[in-house]
């Protein structure tokens, strides 16, 4: 499984009580303007885990960034994401598939279905990923940003919703920026090689774009 998208299998039971005014509810419902609000690239920050599973995956991650593309026809969403882990700079595209009526995201791996409750605060700068809210020994929490670094705020309103879960600030797992930017494999920081492997895709998409695009040239 990719590792900054790490989810617990979906809880049935109540789901996150806002015990204070701060505390970011789960969104009710999945819309076009929803959709709009994640469109473009973001920083996996911080998370806090309690299955055993995915909190071993998610403290390995140095770093990781994603593309969500939005598409209004079909309830799927592009995804493209760069994670650094270990020595290695991981590539990985694929869809989501989006529940509109309930608020969550999913997604297939190893012949299961995962879930995730999205979570908009006020600031549209920041969203986080809510994993069995309901269920205690899985319960989890994943913080998402616009930018590798967050304000002080930012990362109060995660802090927030955790004790809103039932979660302690001591249970989180960072990302490392600087270990990320600093370790080097084969002479390369591996915070680079992602950045260059994304270049790399871009001019990709970009020839291809130009490519299907028909000749008006005149004779």
């Amino acid at each position: 499984m990719t590792l900054a998208w790490a989810l617990a299998v979906l809880s049935l039971l109540p789901l996150l009580d806002a015990q204070s005014p701060t505390c970011t509810n789960i969104t009710g419902t999945i819309t076009n303007a929803t959709l709009d609000q994640l469109s473009g690239k973001w920083f996996y920050i911080a998370s806090a885990y309690r299955n055993p599973e995915y909190k071993k995956m998610a403290s390995d991650i140095h770093a990781a960034f994603f593309y969500f593309d939005t598409n209004y026809t079909e309830d799927m969403f592009p995804f493209r994401e760069y994670t650094t882990f270990g020595e290695q700079c991981n590539y990985t595209s694929e869809y989501l598939t989006i529940h509109r009526e309930n608020g969550t995201l999913s997604r297939y791996e190893n012949g299961r279905e995962h879930f995730a409750y999205l979570m908009l605060p006020k600031d549209l700068k920041i969203f986080m990923l809510a994993a069995s809210p309901g269920d205690k020994q899985n319960m989890g929490l994943s913080f998402y940003a616009d930018k590798p670094e967050v304000t002080q705020e930012q990362m109060e309103q995660f802090y927030e919703d955790l004790r809103c879960m039932g979660m302690d600030k001591s249970e989180v797992m960072y990302t490392d920026e600087k270990k990320a930017s600093a370790e080097r494999s084969g002479g390369a920081p591996l915070r680079d090689r992602c950045q260059l492997l994304e270049k790399q895709h871009d001019e990709e998409r970009k020839k291809g774009s130009e490519g299907s695009k028909p000749d008006t040239a005149s004779d």
